[in-house]
């Protein structure tokens, strides 16, 4: 039953390839990884009509984290004449991909960006949450702006303008960042998971502690003690928690350590509201402000 299965499967990813060289002369089609990459994308190609922007992932999906590829993403990815992912290990069922589609143009817009090394025991050697921190982000927007001129020249000029603009705007968020956090009381602070590391590093912030490294994984009661630990080394530094996911283990540490919880989005959900990135880093921006000002 499975080997059927699976035979149906393939038959379906030959039939949308196959769609999708009937279709792709309709115009254009660039599909995102997910969100933050499609609200990147999304500035940068603007109002043109004629390009077609739509997410992989849902708005909800939130990172990657073992996302798998259904029957949907591979018709859409049939009719794609971009294909913009995070990179960096965030997307892992790329090997698949290429197998199904060798053709398909894949732009990397982490491509350049410095890497920072995940801890022993995750499941990827880098961290991929490059875009928490803007002068990355504008990296990346100058990748998407290179990729979409070089495949559809005759918007070129309207991609460099928009992607300057967007730049400028995210450049300007990140010297208003240093700016307000080089005033922070405080430095040190417990994350849900490995979203923040970026961050961290552009903002003189110190990550003492990450209550999950896969944040679709419970604590065990052990990992839960030696965080305890962590925390009370520290001095109780705030714990950060995450709207997309839940926040009962942060919830259990505070009681435990009387640690205050406040929340940081990873802009990783969103109503893609093309300001929705600034909007949400400045946010966060209040809410460290708050939370690391305390007395």
């Amino acid at each position: 039953m499975k080997k059927k299965g699976y035979l149906a499967l393939v038959l379906c990813f030959i039939l949308c390839f196959c769609l999708g060289t009937c279709v792709s002369a309709e115009g254009g089609q660039v599909v995102a990884s997910f969100y933050p990459i499609c609200i990147f994308a999304q500035n940068v190609i603007g109002d043109v009509p004629e390009i077609r922007l739509s997410c992989l992932a849902s708005n909800q999906t939130g990172c990657l984290h073992d996302y798998q590829l259904v029957a949907g993403d591979m018709i859409s990815l049939s009719k794609a004449d971009l294909f913009l992912i995070n990179g960096a290990g965030m997307e892992s069922f790329l090997e698949t991909l290429s197998q199904s589609f060798p053709d398909l143009p894949i732009v990397t817009c982490s491509e350049g960006i410095e890497l920072i090394q995940n801890p022993v025991g995750s499941e990827t050697e880098y961290n991929a949450h490059v875009w928490l921190d803007p002068s990355n982000a504008a990296v990346m927007v100058a990748h998407i702006r290179d990729a979409l001129s070089g495949r559809f020249p005759e918007y070129a000029e309207t991609f460099e303008r928009n992607a300057s603009e967007y730049i400028h705007r995210l450049m300007k968020l990140d010297t208003l960042l240093k700016e307000e956090s080089a005033s922070f009381v405080h430095r040190d602070i417990v994350t849900f998971h490995e979203a923040f590391p970026y961050f961290a590093k552009a903002y003189g912030l110190n990550v003492v502690a990450v209550i999950s490294l896969e944040p679709d994984e419970g604590i065990s009661p052990r990992m839960l003690s030696e965080l305890v630990v962590k925390v009370r080394e520290a001095g109780c530094p705030p714990l950060f928690t995450e709207p997309q996911y839940p926040s009962d283990a942060a919830a259990a540490l505070a009681a435990e350590t009387g640690s205050r919880i406040y929340e940081l989005d990873p802009v990783v959900t969103g109503d893609f509201d093309p300001d929705s990135y600034e909007k949400s880093m400045l946010k966060n921006l209040a809410i460290l402000k708050e939370a690391l000002n305390a007395e």
